[in-house]
């Protein structure tokens, strides 16, 4: 029977978490899609075509890491890492190796409906036309399409690597984008590792788009691991 609904695809083997997670989301006006094995997970996924997949990492079968290189080998589906794995590390090579969000149990459920939420819009308006996208948070404007930033109808001048940066943060807006994967990106690989260049582009970010570190409404820290961009996108016009 086809549905206009979103679906949902929890990969856990823990019936517990998937039943709260299924009643969650059903109460949001999700269908929700259910696997205990990573093996079940991947050929759901393949099969069925989920619009988002919660996976654990801890399966009975094979490591949720396994199952997300066959996914990313195969589809681009959104997937959220829900993992009582909470060590830096992990977060890194998943979010590295194509987890576009991590959560650690336990967790708060607004939280992670929030982020399901904000990373399927995003995910079905970048899919239409990501270099149009505006995005807007109260004075802030961002404007990929014309390559203008704006912050309470003042114009915003950033150097190149300023804007290199948070171009990539807008396009994965609501997501966290590694370090790594942004010096690889904005630096160059030889310089992965240099994460104090980054750290100096982000603060001059935040003093000019006029951020606090201390209480973020646009560029949130993941400590050790990336950074968020809060903004949310217009709505298409």
């Amino acid at each position: 029977m086809m549905t206009d609904r979103q679906r949902v695809l929890i990969v856990d083997d823990e019936p517990q978490i998937r039943r709260f997670l299924r009643i969650s989301l059903v109460s949001q006006g999700f269908e929700v899609l259910e696997a205990a094995t990573g093996a079940e997970g991947v050929s759901r996924a393949l099969d069925e075509a989920p619009d988002l997949v919660l996976l654990d990492l801890g399966l009975p079968d094979m490591d949720g890491q396994t199952v997300l290189d066959a996914l990313r080998s195969r589809s681009s589906v959104p997937v959220i890492v829900v993992s009582v794995r909470g060590h830096e590390a992990e977060k890194v090579q998943a979010l590295d190796t194509g987890a576009n969000d991590y959560v650690t149990k336990p967790f708060g459920i607004q939280e992670l409906l929030a982020r399901v939420r904000s990373l399927l819009r995003h995910h079905g308006t970048a899919r239409d036309d990501p270099a149009a996208l505006r995005y807007r948070r109260a004075g802030l404007v961002i404007d990929l399409g014309a390559r203008r930033v704006s912050l309470d109808d003042a114009p915003v001048h950033l150097t190149p690597k300023e804007y290199a940066v948070l171009e990539r943060l807008v396009r994965h807006a609501g997501r966290v984008v590694t370090q790594t994967q942004l010096l690889r990106e904005v630096w160059g690989p030889t310089h992965a590792h240099d994460t104090h260049y980054l750290r100096i582009v982000v603060s001059r970010l935040r003093h000019k788009l006029g951020d606090d570190p201390q209480a973020p409404y646009l560029l949130q820290t993941e400590a050790g691991i990336g950074y968020r961009l809060l903004a949310e996108p217009d709505p298409p016009a």
